[in-house]
Order: C-alpha cells, then structure tokens, then sequence
C-alpha cells in the first residue's frame, strides 16, 4: 500500500520551531515533488511548501517564507518542513502530498498520496 506519513506536529508557543517530516511507505519517494499544505479550521487548503525530485527547486508561499525551509533526504524517502518562528496563525493540520509540478513561483497538481495530517498548535 502506498502511504505518506506525516509526523512532528505538537503545540510549540510562538516564536518557537517544529520540523515536520514526511515519510513515504510502499514506494520511494525519490521519484516525486512532494509539497506540503494545511488546512486550518473553517479555512480552505492551502499550499505552504514544496520542493522538487533533485532538490534544486523550492517553493514557498508568502505567509511562510524566510520562517519555513523544506528539504528532503532520498536515501530516507522522507521530506521535512522545518519552521521556525511560528505565529498563530500558522496553527493548522498539515498535510504533504505528491505534486505534479513544483516551481519556483508555484505548486500545481494533480495532488495525491496525501497523508493523515498532523496538528501544530502554535499558542501561548
């Protein structure tokens, strides 16, 4: 069974830091674009990250971008998502999934192999 597995979430106080990982069961993530999204509650799903099969090409949306770095090692067939100085608003299930494109300026579909998520609670 193919399966992404998300882990690392937790409630950190703001201005902390969490690393998300990412970790493929039942095949090799090497192949793939992995991005990683969160959905907060009564909000839409929204793409925060991704980054591209030979790690030469990352993405980030505005919200999070100089506070996340994404990085993958193959060998592990594992993504992370390290953020640091978390906000608030930055509490959300997070989510990674394969991507079918992932550039520099944008993340584009089809999106698949999502996960179960994983909850990060930023609050004081």
């Amino acid at each position: 069974q193919l399966q992404l597995v998300e882990s690392g979430g937790g409630l950190v106080q703001p201005g902390g830091s969490l690393r998300l990982s990412c970790a493929a069961s039942g095949f090799s993530l090497d192949e793939y674009s992995i991005g990683w999204f969160r959905q907060a509650p009564g909000k839409e799903r929204e793409g925060v990250s991704c980054i591209n099969t030979n790690e030469d090409i990352t993405y980030y949306a505005d919200s999070v971008k100089g506070r996340f770095t994404i990085s993958r090692i193959n060998a592990k067939s594992t993504v992370y998502l390290r953020m640091n100085r978390l906000k608030p608003e930055d509490t959300a299930v997070y989510y990674c999934a394969i991507v079918g494109l992932c550039g520099i300026s944008t993340m584009r579909g089809p999106f698949y192999d999502w996960g179960q998520g994983t909850q990060v609670t930023v609050s004081s």
